[in-house]
């Protein structure tokens, strides 16, 4: 097992890892809409916090060698069910073609009063199970 340090997403808060790699497969913990030397600014309205974390989330991936195509599965935690067509339209647009796994989970509050976190597994190309290409 190997942890990811990603310096392009801001390093973890608690007593974690920003990922941890393990067989060739990637698992991202959650991603909040923090800046990646540490600033918080949960008053920045949805759609920013909503790019924020997903920036962190595929810095971190790129970090590894992994990419959108090789996400296997997503979780996105929002504040608000209402936010949902603006988060689908951020994450399309950073996703592009890929595809993979999603939960979206509407929740009353999140730390620091954020409105959004993203978790994710992926897979680092290349390995014999390897079936995005």
């Amino acid at each position: 097992m190997r942890a990811i340090v990603a310096s392009a997403a801001p390093r973890p808060a608690g007593h974690y890892s920003q990922a941890v790699e393990h067989g060739g497969i990637i698992y991202v913990s959650g991603q909040l809409p923090v800046l990646p030397d540490g600033t918080h600014q949960p008053e920045l309205g949805f759609e920013d916090q909503a790019r924020q974390a997903l920036v962190n989330l595929l810095a971190i991936l790129d970090e590894t060698g992994a990419a959108p195509r090789t996400v296997l599965r997503v979780t996105a935690y929002i504040v608000g069910v209402e936010n949902w067509p603006r988060f689908n339209g951020i994450y399309a647009e950073l996703f592009g073609d890929a595809r993979p796994a999603r939960t979206v989970v509407p929740v009353p509050e999140l730390h620091y009063g954020y409105k959004i976190e993203i978790d994710a597994v992926a897979f680092v190309e290349g390995q014999p199970e390897d079936v995005a290409k």
